[in-house]
């Protein structure tokens, strides 16, 4: 082989390699323009996605903050007497079961004259004093405690007890003369009774079934007769609260 062909050799290998190594650059320069378009792509897309829920988590919060912020203020009026005849609902004696007592001695005793001057200063259509003498009307009851588990209702007065058996016989709506409405609802004796009245009627400001915090009880033998007593609403809270939990529970509504 002359000189010249070994020349032509050399420099025909030292071009292919030369070939080779820019094309492998170019290969590698154009797989690192890929993995950062793909980078940013992906950076992009999780920041929209992030974007995305962060919104839809904002969303999901104020919906719920609307429905409650709804729910309160249909509790409230349906708490005041305001509410259509097709949101009352049944509702079971378990809703009034626990151990209650009269807020009457309450009264009696000094403990609810917060409320009264409470009521004057927030209220304005009576004074303190006559607000106590109008809730001595309506809270006055010689049955200090009741007792209620499962059927069972007992009324304790003077110390003595008169337990028996009610079973549900429906609910009445009432119209009061401010133009709010209540619903009582009502049970009677499973079996004929000398001692225990033959009706109790629960008042509570509910309207379908919840468990009571409080009520108002009325009884006697003559299931209409009782629907029109509008003065006298004995009242019970839970036996365990006393004069000035209670007095503050009145507040808060």
């Amino acid at each position: 082989m002359s000189s010249f062909t070994k020349l032509l050799s050399v420099l025909s290998i030292s071009f292919l390699l030369v070939a080779c190594q820019t094309s492998n650059s170019s290969e590698e320069a154009s797989s690192a323009n890929e993995s950062s378009e793909n980078s940013a792509a992906e950076a992009d897309a999780e920041s929209s996605s992030e974007v995305k829920e962060q919104q839809s988590e904002n969303h999901e919060h104020e919906s719920e903050h609307d429905h409650s912020h709804g729910h309160d203020e249909e509790a409230e009026q349906i708490y005041n007497g305001y509410f259509e005849d097709s949101q009352v609902e049944d509702r079971p004696l378990s809703d009034w079961e626990g151990d209650w007592q009269s807020v009457y001695p309450f009264l009696q005793d000094g403990s609810l004259d917060e409320v009264f001057a409470y009521k004057e200063e927030n209220k304005g259509d009576m004074t303190a004093e006559e607000y106590k003498e109008y809730y001595d009307v309506g809270y006055q009851t010689d049955v200090n405690r009741i007792v209620i588990q499962e059927d069972t209702v007992t009324f304790l007065k003077n110390g003595e007890e008169i337990s028996s058996e009610y079973i549900y016989d429906g609910y009445e709506i009432l119209t009061y003369d401010a133009g709010n409405r209540g619903v009582r609802y009502i049970f009677k004796l499973a079996e004929e009774s000398e001692e225990a009245p033959s009706y109790i009627q629960f008042s509570d400001h509910g309207i379908y079934p919840t468990k009571a915090d409080h009520y108002h009880l009325y009884w006697g033998d003559d299931r209409e007769a009782l629907l029109d007593e509008v003065t006298n609403w004995p009242t019970y809270y839970p036996s365990e609260m006393d004069g000035h939990e209670i007095a503050h529970e009145m507040m808060a509504h």
